[in-house]
């Protein structure tokens, strides 16, 4: 049965439904690790950089920024006319707590690695350190300097992340945990929180004290979850929602043929994988997991189930990202046809013991949707032409990935991970031991050294190099299989404008439009 939606205030205000496809875990951006949660994150708060209408870094609360002849020392200027909420001043020691918390191993931040570039970080997150010497530093209020551990090109846009945005610091010594929520929560940004129903929606309201109030034109937006995307059309079809971030994979076509326009499809820097529980028998030994990997018909799966939606993948970090040019080859077993690779992935799981009067069964855990539901059942499919049997669990994304995110027991788990800057390394640290967002909880010392090494290279081309060693030695261990690259998929709206598609998903309601 479909929920009703939220009535839209009365009178003149302009009032934006916007769907989201999951249930935010939380919003204390610390603690923050999933899209869903980033979208409201990104209107409640500002950062010291933002990514603007196309998706691009921007100044946010902080207006200018330098960096020393050795990369080593960022110094950033806050605005003078930024205020919380409440009418507090926000200041650089707003940004000093936030950041303090983000590796504070008591509050257990997945997202902790976000600023391992800065001076002091991963000690502090690996308990050897206090979080006081972090390298940040508040000369004045206005004053915020960070110092790095060695050169991170792509550091800024680490600043424009929801993990590293600010926190009110009275709210949090007021209210401890609890300061996310409604009646609770000051933020800084375009949207102040109203109402958080699960199940239901979050009602944000138009921050009066934002510094760019004058030029935001939605006054209220209603982030609505939509767990069924067939539902979700058809709210949609009926005026219930302005804009809808995903749509079912049979119906793209007829679709396209009804909305035209208003169907946007657009790449994504992100990629959609299923883990292996590599700690757990028989998924801790490679070969079972090379195995289930080979069997999957990629381009079966973007073309036929997904009608082309997305974009068939054998690596994991996807092309374009910086670095990719001269990526080495795809594994070896791309190269060969499906029958070549069943008989591969049948000699590989009878290596490992399983045989057709031992067969392998395999649970396949997934967030809930049309699309992904799709998927299982055709890679399930795969796997039975093998002589693997599988079974499914399926749960609401918010239940899926607070269980992978808790060390809960599987086999095979969905996952899809969205880029936060463009570098292979965003990708390759999801898979670093002792990584909070590690779930297939993998541990190769090989391959932690040279992500380690890529850290401290300063030379570019030998930097990427060495991740790219580091990927390929990932893809042949399989701690997780790449299944394909996203593409954004929205419906939107003819009422709504300013909407510009890019490789991030950043699309803040305050640089959109909608008419009456």
């Amino acid at each position: 049965m479909t929920a009703a939606l939220p009535a839209r205030p009365a009178g003149a205000a302009v009032h934006f439904n916007r769907g989201n496809d999951a249930e935010p875990e939380t919003l204390d951006p610390q603690r923050s690790s999933t899209l869903a949660e980033a979208h409201i994150l990104r209107d409640l708060f500002e950062g010291l950089l933002i990514q603007d209408r196309a998706g691009e870094l921007a100044p946010g609360a902080a207006e200018s920024w330098a960096v020393s002849a050795d990369a080593l020392t960022y110094t950033f200027k806050l605005r003078h006319d930024g205020q919380w909420s409440n009418g507090d001043p926000v200041t650089a020691e707003d940004f000093v707590v936030a950041l303090r918390r983000l590796v504070d191993p008591s509050i257990g931040a997945e997202y902790a690695n976000v600023i391992y570039p800065v001076r002091n970080a991963e000690a502090i997150s690996a308990g050897t350190k206090p979080p006081e010497t972090l390298g940040i530093a508040a000369p004045d209020h206005h004053t915020l300097i960070i110092t790095l551990e060695t050169p991170t090109p792509y550091f800024l846009d680490l600043l424009a992340h929801q993990t590293t945005l600010p926190v009110h610091r009275a709210s949090l010594a007021a209210h401890g945990a609890a300061f996310a929520a409604p009646g609770k929560l000051v933020s800084n940004g375009a949207y102040v929180l109203a109402e958080n129903l699960p199940g239901s929606h979050i009602r944000l309201t138009k921050n009066i004290r934002f510094h760019d109030a004058a030029s935001i034109s939605i006054d209220v937006v209603d982030y609505i979850l939509v767990k069924d995307l067939a539902a979700g059309v058809r709210r949609f079809r009926a005026g219930e929602l302005d804009f809808l971030p995903d749509v079912p994979s049979d119906q793209i076509k007829a679709l396209r043929l009804a909305y035209g326009e208003q169907l946007m499809i657009a790449p994504l820097q992100g990629t959609i994988y299923f883990g292996f529980d590599t700690t757990k028998p028989p998924y801790n030994d490679k070969r079972v997991r090379q195995a289930l990997s080979i069997a999957i018909d990629r381009d079966v799966l973007a073309d036929d189930i997904a009608s082309g939606s997305i974009i068939a993948a054998a690596r994991f970090v996807p092309p374009g990202t910086a670095g990719t040019a001269t990526t080495t080859a795809n594994p070896s077993w791309q190269a060969l046809s499906i029958i070549e690779r069943e008989d591969r992935a049948k000699a590989l799981l009878a290596e490992a013991g399983f045989t057709a009067s031992r067969p392998l069964s395999v649970e396949l855990r997934y967030n809930a949707s049309d699309n992904n539901k799709a998927m299982a059942v055709a890679v399930a499919d795969m796997w039975k032409q093998v002589g693997v049997t599988t079974r499914f669990v399926a749960t609401d994304s918010r239940t899926h990935f607070a269980y992978l995110r808790d060390k809960g027991d599987y086999d095979v788990a969905r996952a899809g991970w969205i880029a936060d800057y463009n570098d292979p390394q965003n990708f390759l640290f999801l898979l670093e031991s002792g990584s909070g967002l590690n779930t297939t909880r993998w541990s190769f010392p090989p391959f932690d050294r040279l992500l380690q090494a890529a850290r401290s290279e300063r030379d570019a081309d030998r930097r990427f190099m060495l991740l790219r060693q580091a990927e390929d030695m990932m893809l042949d261990e399989a701690p997780l299989t790449p299944i394909a690259h996203y593409t954004g998929r929205y419906l939107v709206s003819a009422r709504l404008s300013g909407f510009i598609p890019n490789l991030r998903a950043a699309n803040a309601t305050r640089f959109l439009q909608l008419a009456r």
